[in-house]
């Protein structure tokens, strides 16, 4: 499979420390890839490498099918991006501001400008000096840059903070617009889970600095990561007649009324009647999937007892 964006045992190396070791990124083109991990876990160290900020101390790093050098202008003009907080001539409006970065890149479309900051709700607010802007004005301002030239490939590190949940839902509905209308592959980062599994095709986890696995969220939902859970009023009566009269082994008491039964052969159904037949009182039934946020904490887990 061939990838719009993959780096190749990235690493870098900062006074005898890895700040991040081994990294394998695979991003598809026209997917939105979730870059998650908690902070301090190496997302924006890769960041900086993939935007050419920064040189890995070993390793590879391949855009548009070409390994990324310090030489790569062609590259760089296809892709933008965010990196930790945006910055802006203070006194300068918006919308000159985002006229001057037209003019350095050499793109000029009609409309642009107002294009953008249309769809980043800026409309009312181009002439203000951005020095009057918020927090959450100036990161939309900064998306706004960011997606001016239409950019193949846009690189977002945490791009909803300082942002109120109306400017998220903004920003999670303009990231899968420009995907599905303009096949603009998205890497973005946070370390809000519900973010990402709102957003993201494809997650990939980070932590402490290691790559601990990449997985599609189809196929988080498709796997054995599906759960019956069950309410009961007693727990270990309910315990007994899952193993006792179900034959079943493979369920787990999370909670002193909860359990959650791995088990898909068994019916929902079934459960309910044999569990009526033994006076259990059943006070919830029903199937669900594993959340990313318990795949997320399940694979940080892993990698914290393999240290």
């Amino acid at each position: 499979m061939s990838y719009i964006l993959q780096t190749n045992h990235l690493t870098k190396n900062i006074g005898g420390k890895d700040l991040v070791n081994n990294v394998n990124l695979h991003v598809q083109q026209g997917e939105i890839y979730g870059f998650l991990g908690p902070n301090g876990a190496g997302k924006t160290t890769v960041m900086k490498m993939l935007t050419n900020l920064w040189k890995p101390t070993d390793g590879t790093i391949e855009i548009f099918g070409e390994t990324l050098t310090p030489k790569s202008y062609a590259v760089l003009r296809r892709m933008a991006g965010i990196i930790e907080f945006p910055t802006f001539y203070e006194h300068l409006s918006g919308y000159e501001n985002l006229k001057l970065h037209c003019e350095y890149m050499g793109y000029y479309h009609d409309k642009s400008i107002e294009n953008a900051l249309d769809m980043l709700d800026l409309t009312a607010a181009q002439k203000k000096p951005v020095r009057q802007y918020s927090l959450g004005m100036k990161e939309r301002l900064g998306i706004a840059r960011a997606i001016l030239c239409r950019p193949e490939l846009l690189i977002l590190d945490e791009p909803t903070n300082g942002l109120d949940p109306a400017g998220m839902k903004l920003i999670r509905d303009l990231l899968k617009s420009l995907c599905a209308e303009y096949g603009t592959t998205v890497l973005i980062s946070s370390h809000i889970l519900p973010e990402i599994q709102s957003l993201a095709d494809t997650i990939g986890v980070i932590h402490h600095g290691v790559m601990l696995g990449e997985i599609s969220m189809k196929e988080i939902e498709r796997t054995g990561l599906a759960y019956i859970e069950l309410s009961v009023t007693n727990v270990r009566k309910a315990a007994f007649v899952l193993s006792d009269k179900l034959g079943l082994e493979n369920f787990k008491i999370v909670e002193d009324d909860s359990i959650r039964i791995y088990d898909n052969a068994v019916s929902t159904q079934e459960l309910s009647r044999t569990l009526a037949l033994n006076d259990v009182e059943v006070t919830a039934l029903g199937r669900k999937s594993e959340t990313l946020e318990e795949y997320f904490l399940k694979a940080t887990a892993e990698e914290g007892m393999s240290c």
